[in-house]
Order: structure tokens, then C-alpha cells, then sequence
């Protein structure tokens, strides 16, 4: 405990060190200024456990103190006891006004000071113990959340390593695509959590895949046009793997889900969709998903040179993708190399 005490008559302060000394356990700091400036500045810059100010003081009065004090600590938090001489009512009236929890009279009555200053002491016992419990509460929803969020994660990785094993991409891909869709969610200037919750979800793109055929998932050569259409329902058997969920994580895996092959024009699918009417997660992990899939081997064809990629970024801009996540996505060029370098397919 640290109980101040102000008060600018030297034997009033004495007195009141004596009887907070009788009232508290031994180690009890006890800070005794005659100078209310000195006795403020030190309030500014510690945390008391109560304050003991009399009203009548030379430079800051009682009132001017306790206003002071106020604007660092609440009442809840540290309680303050204002000295005033018994005729005072109007300052008694003005020092609640100000913030002080009560008042004594002078001349001090130790039959009076004592259970009011036990009580002020028990009040600010009290607000530590609330704190602490906050505190451990917070600490506690905090930890459980991260629990939570935690497996979501292992959810939708499982679920996209299901995917992965009847598909030609690697998982390399499912980490750079998403490393990517998070990069230009930044770029772009959404928040962390929008972000973070992009990285997460950005892996469950091409979840559908799952019900998509052996014979057309597989198929080294060019589809069909019928071919094609069931190659396609893959964005809605995703959506509908996905959808219906309570985590905004898992909502936005399915709205990626849906909405990644649509293009900027109109011309995609499924609901033929364009402009901003396609969901901007759809619109980032379209880029982030068919830069990575054309500068990445596959059983049936070479990966392209980066800038012949980047070309057909550019050419696509407007048509095919949202310009401003080409832009987006392009601006962190140095950030896109450091990906595709930590996330490479294995032999």
C-alpha cells in the first residue's frame, strides 16, 4: 500500500501519519508532502492506494488538487479523503464535485478518521482485486479464443490436404496463394484481423475439387465443353461444403469458394458476376490464385517466366481481375518473390 498525504500545516501531517500508521500493516509506504505541487506531481507519476488532502493549502487548494488527480485516476480506482474545517459545507459539496469518495472534519476525530479511512482502504482492496480478476479474465477469453481459432485453422487445413490429394497441385501452391491473398488484403489496407482471417480461409479456394471426377480432375488434356461445366460446379460444392458455418473464418473460405472464378468483366463463373458485385475475397485470391497456378509446374504443363505471368496480370486487368489487386499485388513485387522463395514445391 502508498497512502499520500498533503496537508501544508507540519503538525496536521504528523497527525495523520500517526493514525494511518496504527491503521495499517507494517510495510505500508506513508508519502507526507507539505507542498501540494510536490505532493501532486508525485500522484502523476505513481498510483496510490488513497489520498489524504486537505483543503486549505497555498499554490493548488484542495479542489484544484483533487481535479488534478482525477484526470489520471478515477474515483473507482483511487479513493480520496478531503480535509475541511466543519463549517465548510459548500467546499464539503464541491470536493464530491471534484471526485474525493468523503470527507473529514477537522479538527480530526480519530473516533471518525479511523473506520473512514479502513473504508477507503477496503474500496481500493476491492477495485485491485476487480482489476487482477479483469485481467485474469481477459487473459483467459484470450487464450481460449487462439484455442478456437487454432483449430478452425487445422480444420480448413485438413479439409484443403483433403482436396490436395485428388488434385495435380501441390501444397506448396495452397500456402503460396494464400501468403499471397493475405499480401494484397495489406496492400489494399484492410485490417489485421480481415487479413489474418484471409490467410486462413484463402487454403479452402478449391475445396469442391473434392467432388469433382477422377476423369475430369485428372485429365492431362484439354476438356470438353461438357467437361468444362462439371469442372466448374467445383466453386458451388465448395460453397456448399463451406456455408452455414458460425466462423466468420469458415463464412469467408465458402465466399472465396464461390466467388474466385468470377472475372472482373462478367465473364466468369459461376453467377457470371463483375465489378465490385464480386466479393473482394473473391477478386483477391482470383489473382493470388491464378498467378501462382501459371508460374507453377504441372504434370501437364511448364510453369511460365514470372514476367510472362506479370503480362498477363496486366493484360487482365479490367477484364479478368480487379485493377486495383493486380496494382495491389504488384506494388509488394520484393514480398512475392520472398513467398514463392520460402514456399517452393518439393521433388
Amino acid at each position: 500500500m502508498a497512502i499520500v498525504i498533503v496537508d501544508d500545516t507540519p503538525i496536521n501531517l504528523t497527525l495523520i501519519q500517526a493514525l494511518v500508521r496504527k491503521l495499517t500493516p507494517a510495510g505500508t509506504e506513508i508519502h507526507a508532502f507539505i507542498s501540494p505541487v510536490e505532493g501532486l506531481k508525485w500522484c502523476e507519476d505513481n498510483e496510490p492506494d488513497l489520498i489524504i488532502v486537505d483543503y486549505m493549502m497555498p499554490d493548488i487548494n484542495g479542489i484544484e488538487f483533487i481535479e488534478t488527480v482525477r484526470r489520471s485516476h478515477p474515483a473507482d480506482a483511487v479513493p480520496i479523503l478531503m480535509v475541511t474545517a466543519a463549517h465548510e459545507k459548500e467546499i464539503r459539496y464541491q470536493s464530491l464535485t471534484a471526485g474525493a469518495n468523503d470527507f473529514l472534519t477537522k479538527p480530526i476525530d480519530r473516533h471518525e478518521f479511523d473506520p473512514r479511512v479502513r473504508s477507503m482502504l477496503a474500496l481500493r482492496e476491492s477495485h485491485k482485486r476487480m482489476r487482477t480478476w479483469n485481467a485474469d479474465l481477459i487473459e483467459a477469453v484470450t487464450r481460449k479464443t487462439a484455442d478456437i481459432i487454432a483449430r478452425e485453422r487445422e480444420t480448413v487445413t485438413r479439409l484443403a490436404r483433403a482436396a490436395e490429394y485428388r488434385d495435380p497441385e501441390t501444397g506448396a501452391h495452397i500456402l503460396r496463394m494464400a501468403h499471397y491473398s493475405e499480401l494484397i488484403a495489406r496492400q489494399l489496407g484492410l485490417d489485421d484481423e480481415y487479413c489474418e482471417r484471409m490467410l486462413s480461409a484463402a487454403p479452402m479456394h478449391d475445396v469442391g475439387k473434392v467432388g469433382t471426377p477422377d476423369n475430369i480432375l485428372l485429365k492431362p488434356g484439354r476438356l470438353t465443353d461438357e467437361e468444362m461445366a462439371i469442372m466448374r460446379l467445383h466453386a458451388t460444392i465448395g460453397h456448399d461444403i463451406l456455408s452455414g458455418s458460425s466462423s466468420p473464418m469458415i463464412q469467408l473460405a465458402a465466399e472465396i469458394a464461390l466467388n474466385h472464378h468470377e472475372k472482373f468483366d462478367g465473364s466468369g463463373y459461376p453467377a457470371g458476376l463483375a465489378g465490385e458485385a464480386i466479393p473482394l475475397s473473391g477478386r483477391i485470391v482470383a489473382v493470388a490464385d491464378v498467378f501462382d497456378a501459371l508460374t507453377s509446374a504441372r504434370p501437364y504443363k511448364q510453369a511460365w517466366e514470372l514476367d510472362r505471368a506479370v503480362s498477363f496480370l496486366k493484360d487482365g486487368r479490367g477484364t479478368h481481375f480487379d485493377p486495383s489487386c493486380v496494382d495491389a499485388f504488384l506494388e509488394q513485387w520484393p514480398a512475392v518473390l520472398a513467398i514463392r522463395e520460402r514456399y517452393q514445391d518439393q521433388e
